[in-house]
């Protein structure tokens, strides 16, 4: 399960009425209460269900300009949703690792009513950075640059608590290409930026990270992903989406981006397959999910496949990728299961081959050992 974390809520310059006192670094540090334990009680049913839980750390403008100045990168600008965590300056760093080690001691094990996190997903699709870690115009070099002190620092603080905690780089479906109508210092190739990443991380002291990769078809709007025209099997290709996966995960193995002479460990820590509002859509969604699971379970580099949506979601620029309909009127309250949901329901159990089979004539193959050839 990934559960979206914003710092912003967290960090309060001053005691309040449900404060909690952290301390790190030499100093006390204000946390929200309320906004912890609305965590927590998103977090300890999940992990008392003895579900890997990956917290996604995000930096949400608060409209509080002082609280914003510290947090948020002092170069965000124009208009975005997620801001770049604040790098560039001494009190933004160090507020940031507080941040984090608060996180990392809560959700250690050591406090039972809270649960455990065991994953660290920094930001979101960074190579993308306009919309989702906004660092306004910046070269690559200077993003890479600042979103690793980001990276590292994540590490350093859960480490301080947790010796096998992960943390993770968050990429999009672009590979070699960059998000069309955004300018050279708003996005970036993401075979770029990681190549960039890994070489600044050697150059500063290497240290445990991995990938977060969202593989949406080329068109999130087209759930037939097996399709996908820009998805190519070749390293050159523009898109990494579920049909070729597996230049991903042959990628992690080259020399200059191992970690302890192993591959860096990949997730799919957001992607979903559209629902098209004809009679075949939900037969189409349904086989999209198939081939989604099929693929993965052959590419032994990957941990986890995080689905998105449980339910469709009214402000999602009318995709819909649930396993639910909302129900009218809402934004996302369950309304009726599509296929999809059985389907899901049925992945990694004995009923799952017989479950999966119609899928196949939809496809174009016989058999599902084909993706692996």
């Amino acid at each position: 399960a990934g559960i979206n974390v914003n710092l912003n809520g967290l960090l309060q310059l001053e005691p309040g009425g449900n404060t909690i006192r952290f301390q790190h670094g030499g100093r006390d540090w204000f946390m929200d209460g309320s906004y912890a334990a609305s965590l927590d009680r998103q977090i300890r049913p999940l992990s008392d269900a003895q579900i890997v839980v990956y917290a996604i750390l995000l930096a949400y403008p608060s409209r509080d300009a002082a609280r914003d100045a510290i947090m948020l990168h002092p170069n965000a600008t124009g208009e975005f949703t997620i801001a770049g965590f604040n790098t560039a300056s001494d009190e933004g760093l160090r507020t940031y690792r507080a941040i984090i080690a608060f996180l990392a001691e809560r959700y250690s094990g050591m406090h039972p009513d809270s649960g455990r996190v065991w994953g660290w997903i920094v930001g979101n699709e960074v190579n993308s950075q306009k919309i989702w870690y906004n660092l306004g115009q910046m070269p690559i070099a200077e993003a890479v640059s600042e979103y690793e002190k980001a990276v590292r620092a994540t590490h350093d603080s859960v480490r301080e608590y947790s010796d096998h905690g992960r943390c993770y780089l968050s990429f999009d479906h672009f590979w070699t290409a960059r998000m069309p109508g955004v300018s050279e210092q708003e996005s970036y190739p993401t075979r770029e930026f990681l190549n960039e990443f890994a070489r600044l991380a050697r150059e500063r002291g290497d240290f445990e990270w991995h990938v977060a990769q969202h593989p949406y078809p080329d068109d999130l709007g087209n759930p037939r992903t097996w399709l996908d025209t820009l998805a190519t099997p070749s390293v050159d290709s523009p898109h990494i989406t579920f049909k070729n996966l597996e230049v991903l995960c042959a990628d992690m193995k080259r020399s200059e981006l191992l970690w302890n002479q192993k591959p860096r460990r990949v997730i799919l820590s957001e992607q979903g397959i559209h629902c098209l509002e004809n009679e075949e859509g939900e037969t189409l969604q349904a086989a999209g999910f198939a081939f989604a699971w099929e693929k993965v379970a052959r590419l032994p580099g990957i941990d986890a496949l995080i689905w998105h949506r449980h339910v469709d979601h009214a402000h999602e620029g009318g995709l819909r990728l649930g396993l639910w309909t909302n129900k009218p009127g809402t934004v996302s309250e369950p309304g009726r299961r599509r296929p999809i949901y059985e389907l899901f329901q049925k992945a990694d159990t004995t009923d799952w081959s017989d479950a999966a089979a119609s899928a196949l004539p939809i496809i174009g193959i016989d058999d599902w050992d084909v993706l692996a050839r």
